[in-house]
């Protein structure tokens, strides 16, 4: 896969998924919402304020009147009641509408009806740059403040999985610090070099990992002939691991509002994928999410 339009051209090719939007009143995710159901990619279910998504879907002009619609004012109940139809198997995806993801995470990780299924939740956003030879993922933007070396090793293997799953076959994965090599001082490298020793050890499988690499050295072969490195990943990475939360948001955001770069996301752990876009992520990014979400499940 080359580009993020693949994403679209192949989820039309599978049976429509079922997705589940909690608290659908949001004009934004609805386009996007719409347009994959368009496109034969999924069939909404739309739980929330009814009066609200109706004059949405008027606004947008798309007849919702044969779409299964659940009357839900409050966000939280709204979560609630999208994650028990995930549960329920009545629904294959999820996705966050006009609610805080905090009143949806506290859903989806309900001891009850919630549909956690693995340690640790991980975002995946899979990024089309024009900077950039092909397509590259950032792992974790969104989810994880500060993972230990236990959450990294969970974080990488939900993100080769999404890899894995869209054709990207034995990824190459950079682990990301400030510098290349192991300074006690910094606990980034450290991780990152437990990281690359747990792969050539085949603790983590289905891809190449190295680091610690400094992001210049992990996406510019011009930076790796410059200074020398040695690395199947250098210069070509299709994974970026970042430390922390600070630093995969802000790498997350330049790459989008600053680089010109298309992205699609999803989160990963849960019995079924599930959108969590932010509200200033574009249409086009919410609809990418949507196909990227249906070709995983």
């Amino acid at each position: 896969m080359k580009k993020l339009n693949e994403l679209l051209e192949n989820a039309k090719k599978l049976t429509q998924k079922r997705l589940v939007v909690a608290s659908a009143e949001d004009e934004h995710v609805l386009e996007a919402v719409k347009a994959a159901e368009e496109m034969k990619i999924i069939t909404p279910i739309l739980v929330g304020n009814i009066v609200k998504i109706e004059e949405i879907a008027k606004k947008l002009h798309w007849d919702i009147n044969k779409l299964e619609k659940i009357g839900e004012n409050n966000p939280v109940k709204a979560s609630a009641t999208a994650v028990m139809m995930v549960n329920e198997g009545k629904a294959d995806i999820l996705m966050k509408g006009l609610v805080s993801t905090a009143d949806l995470l506290k859903a989806v990780l309900n001891k009850d009806y919630g549909i956690k299924k693995s340690d640790v939740l991980s975002h995946v956003a899979i990024f089309e740059s024009p900077y950039y030879h092909k397509l590259i993922a950032v792992s974790d933007v969104a989810m994880n403040i500060a993972p230990e070396l236990k959450e990294k090793v969970a974080i990488v293997n939900n993100a080769v999985t999404v890899l894995n799953r869209i054709g990207i076959i034995n990824p190459k994965v950079a682990i990301l610090a400030a510098v290349e090599v192991v300074n006690p001082a910094m606990p980034a490298t450290q991780d990152a070099a437990m990281l690359t020793i747990m792969n050539k050890r085949k603790q983590i499988k289905n891809c190449i990992i190295d680091g610690p690499l400094s992001l210049d050295i992990a996406v510019s072969k011009e930076s790796v002939l410059i200074k020398g490195i040695e690395s199947e990943v250098a210069g070509d990475a299709d994974l970026l691991i970042c430390n922390a939360i600070e630093s995969g948001n802000v790498l997350y955001k330049s790459l989008n509002f600053l680089g010109g770069a298309n992205v699609a996301a999803v989160i990963m752990g849960a019995k079924v994928p599930f959108v969590l876009t932010s509200r200033a992520d574009s249409e086009n990014s919410k609809l990418l999410s949507i196909a990227l979400s249906a070709l995983l499940c």
